[in-house]
Protein backbone atom coordinates (compact mmCIF):
# COMPACT_ATOMS: atom_id res chain seq x y z
CA UNK A 1 0.00 0.00 0.00
CA UNK A 2 1.06 3.85 -0.25
CA UNK A 3 0.83 5.31 2.96
CA UNK A 4 1.15 8.89 3.81
CA UNK A 5 0.90 9.74 7.55
CA UNK A 6 0.00 13.02 8.62
CA UNK A 7 0.91 14.48 12.07
CA UNK A 8 3.54 14.88 15.07
CA UNK A 9 7.46 13.60 13.94
CA UNK A 10 10.59 15.09 14.67
CA UNK A 11 11.64 17.84 15.58
CA UNK A 12 8.55 17.95 17.64
CA UNK A 13 9.34 16.46 20.92
CA UNK A 14 6.70 13.90 23.52
CA UNK A 15 4.42 10.62 22.68
CA UNK A 16 2.89 11.71 19.47
CA UNK A 17 6.17 12.18 17.67
CA UNK A 18 7.30 8.99 18.67
CA UNK A 19 3.79 7.43 18.02
CA UNK A 20 3.62 8.61 14.40
CA UNK A 21 7.29 7.80 13.42
CA UNK A 22 7.16 3.94 15.00
CA UNK A 23 3.69 3.64 12.86
CA UNK A 24 5.85 4.67 9.99
CA UNK A 25 8.87 2.05 10.55
CA UNK A 26 6.35 -0.39 10.91
CA UNK A 27 4.30 -0.21 8.58
CA UNK A 28 7.56 -0.22 6.09
CA UNK A 29 8.86 -3.34 7.56
CA UNK A 30 5.43 -4.59 6.52
CA UNK A 31 6.61 -3.91 2.49
CA UNK A 32 4.39 -0.61 2.25
CA UNK A 33 5.30 2.50 0.86
CA UNK A 34 5.24 5.37 3.26
CA UNK A 35 5.79 9.14 3.65
CA UNK A 36 6.11 10.98 6.78
CA UNK A 37 4.62 14.62 6.95
CA UNK A 38 4.78 17.15 9.63
CA UNK A 39 4.53 20.52 10.63
CA UNK A 40 6.20 23.48 9.91
CA UNK A 41 4.51 24.63 13.20
CA UNK A 42 2.55 22.97 15.61
CA UNK A 43 1.53 25.50 18.04
CA UNK A 44 1.59 29.36 18.29
CA UNK A 45 3.91 30.16 21.27
CA UNK A 46 0.95 32.00 22.99
CA UNK A 47 -1.07 28.82 23.15
CA UNK A 48 2.14 26.41 24.13
CA UNK A 49 1.78 26.14 27.81
CA UNK A 50 5.48 24.42 28.08
CA UNK A 51 8.59 25.55 27.00
CA UNK A 52 9.67 24.39 24.21
CA UNK A 53 7.74 22.07 21.70
CA UNK A 54 11.02 20.64 19.89
CA UNK A 55 14.22 19.26 20.58
CA UNK A 56 18.04 19.68 19.36
CA UNK A 57 18.64 15.64 18.60
CA UNK A 58 19.46 15.03 15.03
CA UNK A 59 16.58 13.39 12.66
CA UNK A 60 16.06 9.48 13.08
CA UNK A 61 18.68 8.47 9.77
CA UNK A 62 15.82 6.02 8.84
CA UNK A 63 12.85 8.17 8.34
CA UNK A 64 12.18 10.91 6.10
CA UNK A 65 10.33 13.12 7.15
CA UNK A 66 8.92 16.29 5.62
CA UNK A 67 7.63 19.65 7.31
CA UNK A 68 5.10 21.27 5.51
CA UNK A 69 2.07 22.12 7.90
CA UNK A 70 1.61 25.45 9.32
CA UNK A 71 -1.63 24.25 11.87
CA UNK A 72 -2.63 28.28 11.73
CA UNK A 73 -1.60 28.85 7.52
CA UNK A 74 -4.74 28.00 5.46
CA UNK A 75 -2.65 28.10 2.49
CA UNK A 76 -0.30 25.17 3.61
CA UNK A 77 -3.44 23.10 4.77
CA UNK A 78 -4.72 23.71 0.86
CA UNK A 79 -1.49 23.26 -0.47
CA UNK A 80 -1.00 20.22 1.46
CA UNK A 81 -3.84 18.73 0.70
CA UNK A 82 -4.13 19.25 -3.23
CA UNK A 83 -0.56 17.64 -2.88
CA UNK A 84 -2.09 14.74 -1.26
CA UNK A 85 -4.93 14.73 -4.55
CA UNK A 86 -2.37 14.55 -6.50
CA UNK A 87 -0.12 11.53 -5.66
CA UNK A 88 -2.75 9.24 -4.39
CA UNK A 89 -1.68 7.88 -1.56
CA UNK A 90 -4.20 4.80 -0.57
CA UNK A 91 -4.86 6.19 2.69
CA UNK A 92 -3.73 9.28 4.68
CA UNK A 93 -3.40 8.27 8.32
CA UNK A 94 -3.86 11.02 10.82
CA UNK A 95 -3.19 11.60 14.82
CA UNK A 96 -6.40 13.38 16.54
CA UNK A 97 -6.02 14.58 19.92
CA UNK A 98 -7.18 18.22 20.16
CA UNK A 99 -9.88 20.18 18.61
CA UNK A 100 -7.46 22.74 18.35
CA UNK A 101 -6.39 20.28 14.74
CA UNK A 102 -9.25 20.12 13.08
CA UNK A 103 -9.60 23.33 10.84
CA UNK A 104 -6.01 21.97 9.72
CA UNK A 105 -6.55 18.26 9.64
CA UNK A 106 -10.34 18.51 7.82
CA UNK A 107 -9.46 21.06 5.12
CA UNK A 108 -6.63 18.68 4.23
CA UNK A 109 -8.72 15.23 4.37
CA UNK A 110 -11.62 17.08 2.46
CA UNK A 111 -9.34 18.30 -0.22
CA UNK A 112 -7.61 15.24 -0.51
CA UNK A 113 -10.11 12.42 -1.04
CA UNK A 114 -11.50 14.70 -3.72
CA UNK A 115 -9.37 12.38 -6.05
CA UNK A 116 -12.20 9.59 -5.54
CA UNK A 117 -9.06 6.82 -4.29
CA UNK A 118 -7.20 8.34 -1.23
CA UNK A 119 -9.19 7.29 2.25
CA UNK A 120 -8.45 9.03 5.53
CA UNK A 121 -8.18 7.39 8.32
CA UNK A 122 -7.76 8.22 12.17
CA UNK A 123 -5.88 7.14 14.72
CA UNK A 124 -7.64 9.10 17.77
CA UNK A 125 -6.94 9.79 21.45
CA UNK A 126 -9.22 11.48 22.08
CA UNK A 127 -12.90 13.45 21.12
CA UNK A 128 -13.71 15.63 23.85
CA UNK A 129 -10.97 17.24 25.06
CA UNK A 130 -9.66 17.66 28.49
CA UNK A 131 -9.97 20.87 28.71
CA UNK A 132 -13.35 22.47 27.25
CA UNK A 133 -13.45 25.33 24.74
CA UNK A 134 -16.49 26.68 23.10
CA UNK A 135 -15.18 25.62 19.53
CA UNK A 136 -14.59 21.95 20.02
CA UNK A 137 -17.83 20.60 19.20
CA UNK A 138 -18.22 22.38 16.15
CA UNK A 139 -14.13 21.82 15.22
CA UNK A 140 -15.23 18.20 16.08
CA UNK A 141 -18.09 18.05 13.88
CA UNK A 142 -16.19 19.34 11.11
CA UNK A 143 -12.96 16.96 11.67
CA UNK A 144 -14.62 13.97 12.64
CA UNK A 145 -17.28 14.08 9.33
CA UNK A 146 -14.13 14.09 7.20
CA UNK A 147 -12.47 10.76 8.08
CA UNK A 148 -13.40 7.57 6.55
CA UNK A 149 -12.33 5.16 9.58
CA UNK A 150 -11.22 5.37 12.76
CA UNK A 151 -8.78 3.24 15.31
CA UNK A 152 -9.63 4.28 18.81
CA UNK A 153 -7.67 2.94 22.36
CA UNK A 154 -10.30 3.28 24.96
CA UNK A 155 -14.38 2.75 25.05
CA UNK A 156 -14.80 5.98 26.45
CA UNK A 157 -13.60 7.43 23.25
CA UNK A 158 -15.52 5.07 21.36
CA UNK A 159 -18.80 6.45 23.09
CA UNK A 160 -17.64 9.98 22.25
CA UNK A 161 -17.08 9.11 18.61
CA UNK A 162 -20.99 7.79 17.96
CA UNK A 163 -22.38 11.58 18.99
CA UNK A 164 -20.30 12.68 15.79
CA UNK A 165 -20.06 10.16 13.06
CA UNK A 166 -21.27 6.60 12.15
CA UNK A 167 -17.90 5.86 10.42
CA UNK A 168 -16.19 2.51 11.00
CA UNK A 169 -14.33 2.36 13.98
CA UNK A 170 -12.05 -0.74 15.06
CA UNK A 171 -10.27 -0.77 18.52
CA UNK A 172 -6.77 -1.77 19.04
CA UNK A 173 -4.73 -0.65 22.53
CA UNK A 174 -1.90 1.76 22.98
CA UNK A 175 1.13 -0.08 22.05
CA UNK A 176 4.11 0.01 24.01
CA UNK A 177 7.10 2.81 23.70
CA UNK A 178 9.82 0.71 22.58
CA UNK A 179 12.12 3.39 21.55
CA UNK A 180 12.73 4.26 25.31
CA UNK A 181 14.82 0.88 25.44
CA UNK A 182 14.93 -1.44 28.28
CA UNK A 183 15.28 -1.21 31.94
CA UNK A 184 18.15 -0.93 33.74
CA UNK A 185 19.79 -2.01 36.97
CA UNK A 186 17.82 -0.08 39.76
CA UNK A 187 21.18 1.36 41.54
CA UNK A 188 22.53 2.39 38.68
CA UNK A 189 19.16 4.43 37.53
CA UNK A 190 19.00 5.64 41.49
CA UNK A 191 22.49 7.31 40.68
CA UNK A 192 21.82 8.44 37.44
CA UNK A 193 19.09 10.61 38.97
CA UNK A 194 20.78 11.86 42.51
CA UNK A 195 18.48 9.56 44.24
CA UNK A 196 19.01 7.31 47.48
CA UNK A 197 18.80 3.52 46.38
CA UNK A 198 17.92 2.66 50.07
CA UNK A 199 14.61 4.56 50.00
CA UNK A 200 11.44 3.26 48.22
CA UNK A 201 10.08 5.71 45.14
CA UNK A 202 6.67 6.00 43.63
CA UNK A 203 6.54 8.26 40.84
CA UNK A 204 4.25 10.58 38.98
CA UNK A 205 5.21 11.01 35.39
CA UNK A 206 4.35 13.23 32.75
CA UNK A 207 3.23 16.58 31.77
CA UNK A 208 1.38 18.07 34.90
CA UNK A 209 -1.77 19.12 34.08
CA UNK A 210 -4.77 19.72 36.32
CA UNK A 211 -7.31 16.57 34.91
CA UNK A 212 -4.01 14.56 35.83
CA UNK A 213 -4.59 14.66 39.98
CA UNK A 214 -1.34 15.43 41.39
CA UNK A 215 -3.24 17.60 43.59
CA UNK A 216 -5.25 13.86 44.83
CA UNK A 217 -1.59 12.23 44.97
CA UNK A 218 -0.68 14.91 47.60
CA UNK A 219 -3.12 14.74 49.70
CA UNK A 220 -2.98 11.13 49.72
CA UNK A 221 0.68 10.75 50.86
CA UNK A 222 0.28 13.75 53.42
CA UNK A 223 -2.86 10.95 54.79
CA UNK A 224 -0.22 7.90 54.58
CA UNK A 225 2.09 9.94 56.19
CA UNK A 226 -0.23 11.30 59.07
CA UNK A 227 -1.16 7.88 59.76
CA UNK A 228 2.01 5.99 59.51
CA UNK A 229 1.49 4.17 56.29
CA UNK A 230 4.11 5.71 54.44
CA UNK A 231 7.22 3.76 55.64
CA UNK A 232 9.95 6.14 54.61
CA UNK A 233 9.04 6.01 50.46
CA UNK A 234 9.76 9.25 48.65
CA UNK A 235 7.26 10.37 45.93
CA UNK A 236 9.29 11.53 42.62
CA UNK A 237 6.83 14.12 40.49
CA UNK A 238 8.76 14.34 37.32
CA UNK A 239 7.36 16.23 33.88
CA UNK A 240 6.89 20.13 33.23
CA UNK A 241 4.11 21.64 34.33
CA UNK A 242 1.40 22.98 31.16
CA UNK A 243 -0.39 24.65 34.23
CA UNK A 244 0.56 26.81 36.76
CA UNK A 245 2.81 24.98 39.38
CA UNK A 246 1.98 27.69 42.26
CA UNK A 247 -0.91 25.96 44.01
CA UNK A 248 0.63 22.49 44.10
CA UNK A 249 4.13 24.37 45.35
CA UNK A 250 2.15 25.73 48.47
CA UNK A 251 -0.07 22.34 48.51
CA UNK A 252 3.30 20.30 49.10
CA UNK A 253 4.46 23.40 51.81
CA UNK A 254 1.08 23.65 53.30
CA UNK A 255 0.78 19.73 53.87
CA UNK A 256 4.89 20.01 55.15
CA UNK A 257 6.06 17.15 52.14
CA UNK A 258 9.04 19.25 51.24
CA UNK A 259 11.71 16.58 52.11
CA UNK A 260 9.28 13.56 50.91
CA UNK A 261 8.41 15.25 47.36
CA UNK A 262 11.13 15.63 44.82
CA UNK A 263 10.16 17.74 42.22
CA UNK A 264 12.22 17.02 38.52
CA UNK A 265 9.84 20.01 36.63
CA UNK A 266 10.85 19.80 33.61
CA UNK A 267 10.14 17.77 30.12
CA UNK A 268 11.85 14.17 30.69
CA UNK A 269 14.17 13.70 27.24
CA UNK A 270 13.56 10.07 25.96
CA UNK A 271 17.33 9.01 27.13
CA UNK A 272 16.16 10.02 30.61
CA UNK A 273 12.51 7.47 30.92
CA UNK A 274 14.58 4.36 31.30
CA UNK A 275 15.99 5.46 34.63
CA UNK A 276 12.94 6.66 36.65
CA UNK A 277 10.86 4.08 35.82
CA UNK A 278 14.04 1.33 36.79
CA UNK A 279 13.99 3.24 39.84
CA UNK A 280 10.46 3.36 41.01
CA UNK A 281 8.12 0.52 42.75
CA UNK A 282 5.46 2.03 41.17
CA UNK A 283 3.98 4.93 39.09
CA UNK A 284 1.12 6.48 40.14
CA UNK A 285 -2.02 7.91 37.75
CA UNK A 286 -4.55 9.75 40.09
CA UNK A 287 -6.44 10.97 37.20
CA UNK A 288 -9.81 12.88 37.38
CA UNK A 289 -10.62 12.34 34.18
CA UNK A 290 -9.12 10.29 31.33
CA UNK A 291 -9.31 8.12 27.77
CA UNK A 292 -6.26 6.39 27.53
CA UNK A 293 -2.49 7.09 28.91
CA UNK A 294 0.64 6.45 27.41
CA UNK A 295 2.07 6.70 30.93
CA UNK A 296 1.00 2.67 31.38
CA UNK A 297 2.36 1.80 28.22
CA UNK A 298 5.61 3.44 28.98
CA UNK A 299 5.30 1.55 32.61
CA UNK A 300 4.32 -1.70 30.72
CA UNK A 301 7.76 -1.11 28.80
CA UNK A 302 9.59 -0.82 31.99
CA UNK A 303 7.18 -4.05 34.02
CA UNK A 304 6.91 -1.14 36.31
CA UNK A 305 3.58 -1.74 38.09
CA UNK A 306 0.64 0.84 38.21
CA UNK A 307 -1.88 2.43 40.36
CA UNK A 308 -4.62 4.27 38.35
CA UNK A 309 -7.86 6.28 38.98
CA UNK A 310 -11.07 3.85 37.92
CA UNK A 311 -12.05 6.80 35.10
CA UNK A 312 -12.31 6.50 31.60
CA UNK A 313 -10.07 3.48 29.44
CA UNK A 314 -7.47 3.46 32.10
CA UNK A 315 -8.96 0.10 33.98
CA UNK A 316 -9.27 -1.41 30.72
CA UNK A 317 -5.79 -1.69 30.13
CA UNK A 318 -4.78 -1.95 34.12
CA UNK A 319 -6.74 -5.35 35.32
CA UNK A 320 -6.94 -5.03 39.31
CA UNK A 321 -4.34 -6.72 41.30
CA UNK A 322 -3.04 -8.36 38.18
CA UNK A 323 -0.36 -5.52 37.08
CA UNK A 324 -1.29 -2.73 39.33
CA UNK A 325 -4.45 -1.28 41.57
CA UNK A 326 -7.63 0.31 40.01
CA UNK A 327 -9.22 2.95 42.82
CA UNK A 328 -11.21 5.70 43.08
CA UNK A 329 -10.58 9.38 41.74
CA UNK A 330 -10.38 10.36 45.39
CA UNK A 331 -7.30 11.17 48.11
CA UNK A 332 -8.45 8.40 50.20
CA UNK A 333 -8.70 6.21 47.22
CA UNK A 334 -5.57 7.04 46.17
CA UNK A 335 -3.66 6.52 49.28
CA UNK A 336 -5.74 2.67 49.92
CA UNK A 337 -4.16 1.79 46.53
CA UNK A 338 -0.88 2.49 47.19
CA UNK A 339 -0.87 0.43 50.85
CA UNK A 340 -2.33 -1.81 48.81
CA UNK A 341 0.68 -1.86 46.28
CA UNK A 342 3.40 -1.63 48.66
CA UNK A 343 1.98 -5.04 51.23
CA UNK A 344 4.42 -7.73 50.58
CA UNK A 345 5.17 -9.48 47.59
CA UNK A 346 2.48 -7.34 45.74
CA UNK A 347 5.02 -5.80 43.57
CA UNK A 348 7.11 -8.32 42.91
CA UNK A 349 4.31 -10.25 41.65
CA UNK A 350 2.92 -7.40 39.41
CA UNK A 351 6.55 -6.91 37.98
CA UNK A 352 5.88 -10.74 37.20
CA UNK A 353 2.75 -10.21 35.41
CA UNK A 354 3.60 -7.36 33.03
CA UNK A 355 5.68 -10.24 31.69
CA UNK A 356 2.61 -11.40 30.23
CA UNK A 357 0.29 -8.68 30.19
CA UNK A 358 2.13 -6.49 27.84
CA UNK A 359 1.87 -9.27 25.08
CA UNK A 360 -1.36 -7.22 23.84
CA UNK A 361 0.04 -4.44 23.21
CA UNK A 362 2.21 -4.26 20.07
CA UNK A 363 3.07 -1.99 17.24
CA UNK A 364 2.20 -4.81 14.71
CA UNK A 365 -1.20 -5.48 15.83
CA UNK A 366 -1.84 -1.51 15.87
CA UNK A 367 -1.07 -1.72 11.94
CA UNK A 368 -2.78 -4.78 11.56
CA UNK A 369 -6.02 -3.46 12.73
CA UNK A 370 -5.52 0.26 10.45
CA UNK A 371 -4.63 -1.84 7.72
CA UNK A 372 -8.23 -4.30 8.32
CA UNK A 373 -9.88 -0.73 8.79
CA UNK A 374 -8.67 0.23 5.03
CA UNK A 375 -9.75 -2.92 3.60
CA UNK A 376 -13.51 -2.16 5.25
CA UNK A 377 -13.87 1.60 3.78
CA UNK A 378 -12.04 1.50 0.50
Amino acid sequence: MKITILGPAHPYRGGLASIMETMARTFRRRGDEVSLRTFTLQYPSLLFPGKSQTVDTPPPGDLSIVRCVSTVSPFSWWRVGRQLRRERPDFVLLKYWTPFMAPCFGTIARIARGNGHTKVLCQIDNVEPHEHHAVDKPFNRFFLRSVDGFVYMSEQVRRELAAYTDAPALFSPHPLFEHFGGRVDRREACVRLGLDPAVGYALFFGLIRDYKGLDLLLDAWARLRREGRIGGRKLIVAGEFYTSPEPYLKQIAALGLQDEVILHDRFIPDAEVKYYFSAADCVVQPYKTATQSGVTQIAYQFCTPMIVTNVGGLAEIVPDGRVGCVCPPSAEGVADAIERIYAPGVLERFRENCIEERRRFSWEEMCSRIAELYNMVR
